[in-house]
């Protein structure tokens, strides 16, 4: 049976909602040589399809899993317990924000210490969790974690290279924008959102949640204080000529609870999978396809144009607000010209 990803109102329980059903899952494929009391194991299960209500109450379901003699359980769990932890403290909002670059800090901040072997298992238990959700979501969102390489040793060495548009798919993907058919009650909200997303490099959670104390006017710019991840303030500026039509349109019509400056009808926050919606259909609009057409490839397009053109890779690190260098540091995989000096090192051999 599927799911909605966010199949909880809150990020926490809908994480722990997720555990239940993987931990179920595993209690019913692990190796049951070693059991010692079916009865308990049958009563975890049941417990685990009712749900729990805290994450307490799964550490203990898991315990009693391992007592009831499948001792393999702990290989699985004890990594999502602290994953769980990780994240209902780093402030993440929804399953959209889940990336392979925020399960990377989590193993680095996590598994220092740690013997190799109980690194790899970390790594295997991410994998076969994220790959469970993939499978098992009804929205079709693929978190795609592979972490190909990593021991916690080597960095960030198996990290994914982003997809992102190049310069020419930039253009037409703004014109879409322009030109796509919205309702009129949405479409300056969509066009001046989207805009906000590639123009700055903003995350869509980030830009989602944005009130309007967070965007001001200065001469010909706005000026927009972004609260990221761990709640880290940061400040990234858009040019008014890029979204103050659509904007001022926007706060006409615009009737959101508390001072949201992006809502739905209902005055709620829009979600990620909406706004990863929208991008979808432009991009096809535009005659655009990539591997990855989410609203996250806006972000990675942002870096990737800002380090082509800048070659500053600190400024690239504070726009997008990493907390490490090293994750800026993918995006230099696309400088052409550093790999044209590349390419040009054997030339005066010949």
């Amino acid at each position: 049976m599927k799911y909605p990803l966010n199949f909880k109102e809150s990020f926490c329980d809908t994480l722990r909602f997720w555990m239940e059903r993987y931990m179920r899952y595993k209690l019913t494929s692990l190796s049951n040589r070693q059991l010692k009391d079916q009865e308990e194991l049958f009563d975890v299960i049941q417990k685990l399809s009712l749900g729990t209500s805290s994450i307490n109450e799964l550490t203990q379901l898991a315990k009693r899993a391992r007592n009831a003699g499948l001792i393999g359980i702990n290989t699985y769990y004890k990594p999502l317990e602290k994953l769980y932890s990780f994240l209902c403290r780093y402030g993440v909002a929804s399953m959209e924000e889940i990336d392979e670059e925020l399960i990377i800090d989590f193993l680095a901040s996590t598994t220092g210490g740690l013997s190799d072997a109980t690194k790899k298992n970390y790594r295997i238990a991410m994998i076969n969790f994220f790959k469970y959700i993939d499978k098992n979501n009804e929205d079709g969102h693929h978190f795609d974690i592979e972490l190909k390489n990593w021991a916690g040793l080597k960095g960030k060495a198996g990290q994914k290279l982003p997809v992102f548009m190049n310069e020419e798919e930039i253009k037409a993907f703004l014109r879409a924008i322009d030109t796509y058919p919205f309702r009129s009650d949405v479409a300056a909200r969509n066009k001046a959102l989207i805009k906000l997303i590639l123009y700055t490099g903003i995350r869509v959670s980030e830009a989602i949640h944005l009130r309007l104390k967070d965007i001001e006017p200065q001469d010909d710019v706005y000026l927009l204080k972004i609260t990221g991840k761990g709640n880290k303030i940061r400040v990234v500026m858009i040019k008014s000529k890029h979204i103050k039509n659509d904007l001022e349109e926007w706060m006409v019509k615009r009737r959101c609870e508390e001072d949201l400056l992006f809502c739905n009808k209902k005055g709620a926050p829009l979600t990620q999978a909406y706004v990863s919606r929208i991008v979808e259909q432009i991009l096809k609009s535009a005659g655009i396809r990539k591997e990855k057409n989410g609203a996250h490839m806006l972000r990675h397009t942002f870096a990737t144009l800002l380090y082509n053109k800048s070659k500053d890779l600190v400024l690239v690190q504070e726009a997008l607000g990493h907390a490490s260098l090293d994750t800026s540091r993918i995006y230099t995989h696309f400088d052409k010209e550093r790999l044209k000096k590349a390419a040009s090192v054997m030339d005066d051999m010949n």
